[in-house]
């Protein structure tokens, strides 16, 4: 009689860093429950390969490359509901988490967490519950009945008012003379926003702006 074996925790791994990758792949290697049978370096692989191979878990970075955390989290959560979304990232602005969460995400787990703590996070996503850092439960549930944030980015007002010109098609030179600032410093911001949203082109920070309300102004 042939004994039946319980089926691994399956797991997809994405951030555009190799080295935190290898790092997470080889804790995760040591425990025989999981197995990572994909890896993505941005947000679009990611959400390509939770489409082909339907993972149990997706851990993912949110600011990635030509799709970020936070969008590619909304898909997931939308299309592909059995795969949960565990977050993992250097943030731990309790906002910033919350608004993750608000996407679909089911833990936020921060770089610096131990091994045992990440498998424990992967685990209890995987089993149907939530799971976030020590280091930034607390501060959540202090915060848990504040507005709901609508800014999960930390964007500068500037950077807003930067990002909505961009997005509604406001070359360099047309934003820097309606904000009373140099060519130079909205070059600076449009970079400082595709870092820290994670996109990487104009669509992408339009749909971003949309995202936050901002195309509703004038």
């Amino acid at each position: 009689m042939s004994m039946a074996t319980e089926q691994p925790i399956t797991i997809v791994l994405a951030d555009d860093h190799e080295l935190v990758r290898d790092g997470i792949r080889a804790r995760i290697s040591r425990v025989d429950a999981l197995e990572v049978i994909g890896e993505a370096n941005n947000g679009k692989d990611a959400l390509d390969l939770v489409a082909t191979l339907r993972p149990k878990v997706i851990l993912m970075d949110v600011s990635m490359p030509q799709m970020n955390g936070l969008e590619a989290a909304t898909i997931i959560h939308n299309q592909y509901p059995k795969t949960r979304v565990l977050i993992l990232s250097i943030y731990d602005n309790p906002e910033y988490v919350r608004g993750v969460v608000q996407a679909g995400a089911k833990g936020y787990i921060l770089k610096d967490i131990s091994a045992e703590e990440m498998i424990t996070a992967i685990k209890s996503v995987a089993n149907g519950g939530y799971y976030f850092s020590s280091a930034i439960g607390p501060t959540l549930v202090g915060a848990a009945k504040s507005a709901p944030v609508d800014d999960p980015y930390g964007l500068t007002e500037r950077e807003k008012e930067v990002l909505a010109a961009i997005a509604k098609g406001q070359p360099n030179k047309e934003v820097a003379a309606n904000l009373g600032i140099s060519v130079r410093t909205v070059e600076s911001h449009r970079l400082n926003l595709r870092e820290k949203v994670g996109c990487k082109n104009a669509a992408q920070l339009y749909k971003v702006a949309q995202e936050l309300g901002l195309l509703d102004n004038n």
